[in-house]
């Protein structure tokens, strides 16, 4: 695919406070609350008690699509790895909880038959440095190009923040994309990047304190010569709320989003993904910045919300919506596999 269209993205990503939230179990669905906190700081460790208007509700995937309507993607499988992730409580990098979620990662991936790099570093922060880490789903393809998909698995640095539609939504669906894919080699190589540290440490969203996995790939894959091979870059975030509609990122390479957005409404999914443009600052811009062909599929609008509150809980995550996005994406590989 041509590395032209390139955009060089000149805006920063809004970022909102934030306050209580709700530690849900993967076992039984059950939502519970903990108290409110400071902006700055994470707890978790065990919380406050519920507080009544957020009292404890079942949470199952009630809205799922049959996978057979959505190109094999399993829409609830998805689903149930948000719950997972959520399950953890707050997960900012260097937590506690963070490694839980690598493992788990890991432990899905490697399940799924997927070869698995990871790549462990520390990252200097206005928290001090920091243990990350990236991992990174390999599988080969007949040719040298690569296709890219990623996601983020960390949560805001806040207290009692879990992330259910970010970080939890776009991993969910990538775990799920991994499951999909790996095993079947088309002419490109498919990579699946969970990016730690994309959230930055302070309130604000302020350059150099965000995307610090991405950053930390681009340059590795600059250093080995891959990010040459790099045909495409597609990152989802904040896929997963129940009023889904996703606008065009407008620094997003527009080749690469036509392609995207054409696919969406071949699907069926012009509802979803609208012809509308937004800008947001995210992981793909670590790419972009190196000349790498790159869209962000995000609904950042509808979500606003809840983002970066304690709402952000598996309450608000549809597993039709993660059905969709991830058919969506799962079909513009194919595309981008007969370029």
């Amino acid at each position: 695919m041509s590395k032209t269209f390139w955009q060089s993205p000149n805006l920063r990503r809004a970022r909102m406070s934030c306050g209580a939230t709700l530690l849900l179990s993967i076992t039984g669905f059950i939502a519970g609350c903990k108290a409110s906190g400071t902006d700055n700081h994470t707890n978790t460790a065990s919380g406050a008690t519920v507080a009544s208007h957020l009292a404890a509700q079942p949470q199952v995937p009630d809205d799922g699509l049959p996978a057979e309507s959505t190109g094999g993607f399993d829409g609830k499988l998805a689903y149930g790895h948000v719950a997972k992730q959520v399950s953890f409580g707050p997960r900012p990098s260097g937590s506690q909880a963070i490694l839980q979620v690598q493992d788990y990662i890991a432990s899905q991936l490697t399940s799924s038959s997927c070869t698995v790099d990871t790549d462990s570093f520390s990252a200097d922060t206005p928290a001090g440095r920091l243990p990350m880490k990236n991992i990174v789903v390999k599988i080969p393809g007949e040719r040298q190009g690569i296709i890219l998909l990623a996601t983020h698995y960390d949560t805001k640095r806040l207290d009692n923040f879990v992330g259910a539609d970010d970080s939890g939504s776009s991993t969910g669906v990538m775990l799920e994309m991994a499951r999909q894919l790996c095993g079947k080699h088309g002419r490109y190589a498919v990579w699946i990047a969970f990016f730690d540290g994309e959230e930055a440490v302070r309130k604000e969203w302020q350059d150099p304190d965000n995307r610090y996995g991405s950053r930390q790939l681009a340059a590795r894959m600059g250093m080995s010569g891959d990010l040459k091979r790099v045909q495409a870059m597609i990152l989802a975030d904040l896929v997963g709320g129940k009023t889904l509609r996703i606008k065009r990122e407008q620094n997003s390479t527009k080749a690469l989003v036509d392609l995207i957005w054409g696919t969406a409404k071949r699907l069926g999914y012009g509802e979803i993904f609208i012809d509308q443009t937004t800008p947001v600052d995210d992981d793909h811009l670590s790419f972009l910045q190196r000349g790498v062909p790159s869209a962000d599929i995000i609904d950042l609008e509808n979500s606003a919300g809840y983002w970066h509150t304690p709402q952000d809980t598996l309450d608000k995550i549809s597993a039709k919506s993660l059905g969709i996005v991830g058919h969506v994406i799962l079909e513009s590989v194919k595309e981008l596999q007969t370029r």
